[in-house]
């Protein structure tokens, strides 16, 4: 595309179908090799990446020709078809509808990118629920609980 020049940086967050722990942490880097082949095949950028077992963080350089439904799409349609042929992968796995997606401006990247590597330690500190519904209240997002990602009683 001429003449357009965009910076646009996304945060990415989408978990496993039922909150389920099925992405075991030996092969989290496989998994995250393959989503960073995806988003690198449709031209954008893979800054940032790490997933806990039941959910996974990624930011990206957007470029402005696909929209970040298509490429959520396609994120979760080709890593789910790559997890149901490993042999790790004891059952069917499948991530859950819809995703969130946080935008942020180039000098916030250092932040954004620290806190998703730490994913990890911070999830020893505060669940998944809380840390997704703290994103949605810092965003500004106004949200129905009924339609939230299915979480486990208890978070």
């Amino acid at each position: 595309m001429a003449n357009t020049y965009t910076q646009l940086y996304i945060h990415l967050v989408f978990a496993v179908k039922g909150r389920q722990s099925l992405i075991p942490r030996e092969h989290k880097d496989e998994l995250q090799k393959y989503i960073t082949g995806i988003v690198m095949n449709h031209k954008h950028k893979l800054i940032a990446i790490e997933n806990e077992p039941d959910h996974i963080h990624i930011l990206v350089g957007l470029k402005p020709d696909q929209s970040i439904s298509d490429l959520v799409k396609d994120i979760k349609t080709g890593s789910t078809m790559w997890i149901n042929e490993q042999p790790w992968m004891p059952q069917h796995f499948n991530w859950q509808d819809g995703f969130g997606a946080f935008s942020y401006s180039r000098s916030q990247l250092d932040h954004v990118i620290a806190y998703i590597r730490n994913q990890e330690a911070h999830h020893k500190k505060q669940t998944f629920r809380e840390e997704y519904i703290a994103m949605l209240k810092a965003f500004g997002i106004e949200y129905d609980e009924r339609y939230l990602f299915e979480f486990l009683d208890g978070e």
